[in-house]
């Protein structure tokens, strides 16, 4: 295993993205950077930015450019990214955010670009019954027989819905996603950065194909 790495998982939500992104980090021992994390919490401490991400957030809708790029530009200079390297996780999410991360890590280029294919219909039966620590993030599969609150594994925080998680929220997030995000796949495909994992395998069969990918592309 080759220490550290810089890489950025694409993929629809609720293709698993989130669970393999942090086993990835840990096997590589580098920082998960959850552009959608940073925003929860910015919204949870009632930040200016956080304010203004809620209305879109609670919508299913993408923050804007802009904003996402100086978030991202400023949390790579922490010391971790830098030593380290990263795992991207949310970003990018629009080719104009692509152009501007290679402006970023122009003298720390990328590793590797990763997509984690997995069809729509199969995306959103996995969201809608999805629930999330409401404390550390880490995320569970509702069975829909659950009789009382169920407590975070990990941390014993809340295990909750999200606000977000509603049909009309995740097959607006899904649209977007084609619209905006699936334009990632030629930007990267087109300059023969970008890898394809299938994502419908079991969790174990994709963390292994993931990591020989990158190990594969980091030797080359």
């Amino acid at each position: 295993m080759i220490p550290g790495a810089r890489l950025i998982i694409l993929g629809r939500q609720g293709a698993g993205k989130g669970t393999q992104c942090v086993r990835l980090s840990r096997h590589f021992v580098v920082p998960h950077i959850s552009t959608g994390d940073m925003l929860r919490a910015a919204v949870r401490e009632g930040t200016p930015l956080g304010r203004a991400a809620r209305e879109v957030m609670d919508s299913g809708g993408l923050v804007g450019d802009e904003i996402m790029v100086g978030i991202v530009r400023e949390r790579l200079e922490h010391d971790d990214a830098r030593t380290r390297g990263y795992i991207l996780d949310g970003f990018p999410r629009t080719v104009r955010q692509a152009e501007a991360l290679d402006e970023i890590t122009a003298d720390r280029p990328l590793d590797g670009v990763i997509d984690l294919d997995v069809p729509r219909d199969l995306v959103l039966e996995r969201l809608s019954a999805r629930r999330v620590c409401r404390d550390c993030g880490t995320n569970y599969v509702a069975s829909g027989h659950e009789r009382q609150q169920r407590i975070c594994d990990v941390c014993g925080g809340d295990v909750m819905h999200r606000d977000d998680d509603t049909p009309e929220a995740i097959n607006h997030r899904l649209d977007l996603y084609e619209q905006q995000t699936s334009p990632l796949i030629e930007y990267y495909g087109g300059a023969g950065r970008l890898m394809v994992v299938d994502g419908v395998a079991t969790p174990d069969t994709v963390f292994n194909e993931l990591t020989a990918a990158v190990e594969a592309s980091r030797r080359n």
